[in-house]
């Protein structure tokens, strides 16, 4: 089995789908509906409006903690850097682990996503 889908709920489909049509194509992602985007590959994201009244996403509760995707090389995360800053976004500084390259950035609703180059031979961090 792989992967299918991840369905992320925001509060606002405006306000995120602006930060998502910036962030998606920079990480191989196609817009194939309103609201649907896929890899290629078979492996959707799909967004949807949270109910009115529901609690937000906790860091160290339990539940989803990020959505991690790998570049191909430092590079890449450094452009994906700065095109997410040059689209208006808060982004910050990459991180460095040894060889490994990382951005952690966070949505409009403070879901995080990392895009990480691990070189060959390097686990992931």
């Amino acid at each position: 089995m792989r992967i299918d889908h991840i369905t992320l709920l925001v509060t606002s489909l405006d306000t995120s789908m602006r930060y998502y049509e910036a962030l998606l194509p920079l990480i191989g992602f196609t817009k194939r509906d309103d609201h649907v985007w896929t890899d290629g590959d078979g492996v959707c994201l799909q967004f949807g409006e949270a109910r009115p009244g529901t609690s937000r996403y906790e860091r160290y509760g339990a539940g989803m903690n990020h959505v991690g995707f790998a570049a191909r090389s430092a590079d890449e995360v450094a452009s994906v850097r700065a095109a997410m800053q040059q689209a208006g976004f808060d982004v910050p500084e990459l991180q460095h682990f040894g060889d490994v390259t990382a951005l952690f950035m966070r949505d409009p609703d403070g879901i995080r996503f990392e895009v990480t180059y691990c070189p060959p031979g390097v686990p992931p961090v």
